[in-house]
This record gives structure tokens, C-alpha cells and sequence, in this order.
């Protein structure tokens, strides 16, 4: 059977994939994310991120499917990243409070046996319920794990699993990072015997 290595540390993605009850290795891929000239558009930068993920861990491995991924979060022109501060997460959630956006996940798949490459993007659109000042520092002090986050919350678990009020597209990609229904398509596609 063919060895699926992902390329994250992300316990989200590690869990989630895990569901599939599919054997895979997981190998960070520790690259900088933060480099000049990098994309502007979401699109771009979710995939260009994704591949150099997967292309770091693949040099590491001479067989398997490696799967790189990268999310990021987009509102109003600006791309939305994992908040370096308390501070910027709060500003963050009440600036999203009541709105809609967008969460990226950009997907690089590689057979290094085959040389097949596949890549994805999966959007979806969220919506925010509004958010008071004290809900916000209900969270905030409640889940010491917000900056690990892309969108500086944390979907699926604590106070903040109140926040959104409707997905359209993958709930996965948003709960998790990952859009396993995409993922088993691209699987397939890559020369992976599912079941």
C-alpha cells in the first residue's frame, strides 16, 4: 500500500484525517512562511505555501503521497493570518463580528513514485454571528491556543464553537483545515487505492 506522509503538525488536520482510518506518517515541514514577495491573493499564497510544504517533506522520502496544505482567512482585502498577539486577536474578532468571509486552504499533493502533482484551493464563505467585547475576552482567556489559529478562533471547540452562524461550502475546511471530501477525490486521482 502506498504511504501517505502529510506535511503538517497541525493536531486539527492530524485528527481529522485520522477519521478516514487510512495509515499515514505525519512530517512538519518547518519552512518559513513569512518571506518577501510572497503572494497577495489568498489563492495564491494558500497554494504556494501548500507546495512548498509538500516539495520540503518530499525531499525527505524517496516513495509515498506527500500532502502539503496551507489556510489563511480573507476579509475585506486583507488576508487573514495566525494573530501574533492577544491584542490582535481581539481587534481580529470584533472586526469579523456580524460579517462574512473567507477561509482558504490550499491543497499540494505529490506521488513520488508516479510524479503526479494535483493541486487545490477550497473556499468557504462564513458568516459571524455579533460578537459583544465580553464574549470575545470569554474566549481569549479561555483558549491560551488562539494565536495558533489562521483565523485567530478556534471553530470547533471552547466559547468560540458559538461564534459562526452559517458555513457555505466544506465545513470541514473550516472545523479542521482540511477538506477531507476533497482530499479522497485528489487521492484517488493521485493513483491512491481508497477502499
Amino acid at each position: 500500500m502506498t504511504k501517505i506522509i502529510l506535511a503538517t503538525s497541525s493536531p486539527y488536520r492530524l485528527d481529522a484525517f485520522r477519521s478516514l482510518d487510512i495509515d499515514f506518517t505525519a512530517h512538519s515541514s518547518n519552512i518559513n512562511e513569512y518571506f518577501d514577495e510572497r503572494p497577495n491573493s489568498p489563492k495564491e499564497l494558500v497554494l504556494h505555501l501548500a507546495r512548498l510544504k509538500a516539495d520540503a517533506v518530499a525531499r525527505h522520502y524517496s516513495s509515498g503521497i506527500v500532502i502539503g496544505f496551507d489556510s489563511v482567512g480573507w476579509h475585506k482585502g486583507q488576508i487573514l493570518e495566525k494573530p501574533k498577539s492577544k491584542k490582535e486577536a481581539f481587534q481580529r474578532l470584533k472586526t469579523l463580528s456580524g460579517e462574512v468571509f473567507q477561509f482558504y486552504t490550499g491543497i499540494h499533493m505529490k506521488n513520488l513514485e508516479s510524479g503526479k502533482t494535483l493541486s487545490n484551493v477550497v473556499v468557504s464563505d462564513v458568516e459571524m454571528r455579533n460578537l459583544t467585547d465580553s464574549e470575545i475576552n470569554k474566549y481569549l482567556e479561555q483558549d491560551q491556543k488562539f494565536n495558533t489559529y489562521a483565523l485567530g478562533y478556534d471553530p470547533l471547540r471552547k466559547y468560540s464553537s458559538t461564534f459562526v452562524r452559517k458555513i457555505k461550502g466544506s465545513y470541514n475546511n473550516l472545523l479542521w483545515g482540511i477538506p477531507l471530501e476533497v482530499i479522497v477525490e485528489m487521492l484517488r486521482d493521485c493513483g491512491y487505492e481508497l477502499y
